[in-house]
This record gives structure tokens, C-alpha cells and sequence, in this order.
């Protein structure tokens, strides 16, 4: 069943920035409505498939890192995975012909905040790159992204990598049932102001299944209007980009794909695939390295 919210319209003789402010929020409402109606709750079969995709997800994360090093190329470095995925793992890589995407993973490099076409450039001594996975495996989908830092590189560029993936696991720890997704973008925002670092706006987390882009979107600012309760079995990507500088980006509209810092300050991204559960929530895409610093299970408190 569709659900329909109607709202009489104002009188036509009132000022036409009311109208045209009543007009938005009627839009805004009317979207939030028909987000709810199309999340998906996952049923056992579906969370186990799920788990064992966020799984090799994170597998091919942890098998990449001791080849992120100066002098490989960010080509060289997609070959690898696409083998590993395929070969290693007989899964699927979602991001290959996605829309037209021409590779296997997206690498962002520096100032690039993400969708890092891979190609000929070298790595460099001092470079932070992420590396964005996402697999299929029958027919379900894992979405996983980790910084790497390459060599040594500026303070600022640790305390901007660090602070993101703190800002991920609070966001995280924020998930439960009966909580509202609206506290992701409350907590990231926190984290990234009182480090002085900005939040990417024009991109956001996303639901996922056996969809790669399901409802509902995860924003990562705040504030920001997309509330929404949750429930147990919604399965969906936390995915925060912080910026050094402005939260404004820009599209490489040669590509159509790579986005970059609108001030070509660096930025970072850590990302993960969750699952709501009774008490909380489960990280699907957890890497072993990080089974202390945030645990697979999270418990609401």
C-alpha cells in the first residue's frame, strides 16, 4: 500500500516565500515518508548471506594493506583485488560496470574524497588513500572502506584519518533499535567540529542488500532531516568523509566519476555495512584488527 500525506495548500494570498517555504517541507515530508515505506527489513537468510559478503569484504581489505606502498600503482593495486575476489573468494565485485564504472574498486587518493577511478598514478611517500570495496556474493551485497597512509605523512593528515574512523565507530555505537538514524549525522558532525575538520554533504551512506543502493540514506551532518526509527533487521553503510578544509566538493566531469575537495585540501573516509539487531547493532564488515577497538556486537546502553 502507497502512503499518501496530503496538506491542504495555504491561501494563494499570502506572501509567496511562505508558500514557497510550505511547499518544500511538504516535498521534504512526503520523501521522508516514501524513504520509511521503502526500507528493507532483512529476513534470516537474507542477514546470513549478508554476513558472509561483509566478510569477504573485509578480507579483501586486509589482504590489499601490504601492497599500499610507494611506487604501485593504483591500477596494480585494483588488479590485485579483482583477482582475489573473483579467484580467492568466487564472488563478484559490485562496482565493476556499475553505471558504467569502468573498474573493480574505487581508490581516492588525497584531496580526492571518493569514487578514485584506478590507473597510472603512483603512490607517493606521504599519500592517505582510501580503498572502497564492495562484493557480491549470492546476491547479496558488502560494502567496506579503510584509510591507508603511505610512508610518513603530515600530523595533519594523521589527526584527519583518526578522527574519521572515530567519527565512524561513534556513529556505530549510536545505532540500535528504536534510535533514530538522524544521531549518525549528530555524532559525526560532533567529532569532525571540534577538530576542525568539515563533513561532506553531496554524499552519504545508503541501505543495502541484495541492492547496492537501497533505503534509507545515511547523512552524515547535522543538522539534517532525515529521521528515521529503527528496527531490527534494516541493514545499511555508514560511510563518513571528512574534509581539512571545506565540506564543498566538485565532480570530474571528464570522467563523470572522480570527486575532489572543492580547495584541494585531503580528505578521509572510513565506511562500514551494519545490521540492526535486538540490542543493537552488528558490524558486518568488521576487520580482525579491529575486533578490540570496536567488536562486531554492539549492545545499546
Amino acid at each position: 500500500m502507497e502512503i499518501i500525506f496530503l496538506i491542504s495548500s495555504p491561501p494563494s494570498d499570502v506572501y509567496p516565500a511562505v508558500r514557497h517555504y510550505f511547499f518544500l517541507n511538504f516535498l521534504l515530508i512526503n520523501n521522508l515518508i516514501k524513504m520509511m515505506s521503502k526500507v528493507i527489513i532483512k529476513n534470516s537468510a537474507q542477514i546470513e548471506k549478508m554476513r558472509i559478503a561483509g566478510k569477504i569484504a573485509a578480507e579483501v581489505i586486509e589482504m590489499i594493506a601490504p601492497y599500499v606502498k610507494a611506487g604501485v600503482t593504483t591500477q596494480e593495486l585494483d588488479d590485485i583485488m579483482l583477482k582475489f575476489i573473483e579467484e580467492d573468494r568466487h564472488a563478484i565485485s559490485a562496482c565493476l560496470g556499475y553505471h558504467g564504472y569502468p573498474k573493480c574498486t574505487c581508490i581516492s587518493v588525497n584531496e580526492v574524497v571518493c569514487h578514485g577511478i584506478p590507473g597510472n598514478h603512483k603512490l607517493h611517500n606521504g599519500d592517505i588513500v582510501n580503498i572502497d570495496v564492495t562484493v557480491i556474493k549470492d546476491g547479496m551485497h558488502g560494502d567496506t572502506s579503510k584509510m591507508f597512509i603511505v610512508g610518513q605523512t603530515s600530523p595533519r593528515n594523521h589527526q584527519l584519518v583518526k578522527v574519521t574512523q572515530e567519527a565512524l565507530y561513534a556513529a556505530i555505537r549510536a545505532m540500535g533499535p528504536n534510535r533514530n538514524l538522524v544521531e549518525a549525522g549528530r555524532v559525526i558532525q560532533q567529532i569532525a567540529n571540534a577538530n576542525n575538520f568539515s563533513v561532506v554533504r553531496d554524499y552519504c551512506g545508503h541501505g543495502i542488500g541484495e541492492g547496492f543502493h537501497e533505503e534509507p540514506q545515511v547523512v552524515h551532518y547535522y543538522p539534517n532531516p532525515y529521521s528515521l526509527i529503527l528496527k531490527p533487521g534494516m541493514t545499511f553503510t555508514i560511510e563518513p568523509m571528512l574534509n581539512a578544509g571545506t565540506w564543498k566538493v566538485k565532480i570530474n566531469h571528464k570522467d563523470g566519476w572522480t570527486v575532489t575537495t572543492a580547495d584541494k585540501q585531503p580528505s578521509a573516509q572510513f565506511e562500514h555495512t551494519i545490521l540492526i539487531t535486538e540490542t543493537g547493532c552488528e558490524v558486518l564488515t568488521l576487520r580482525a584488527e579491529e575486533e578490540e577497538t570496536l567488536g562486531r556486537y554492539i549492545t545499546c546502553k
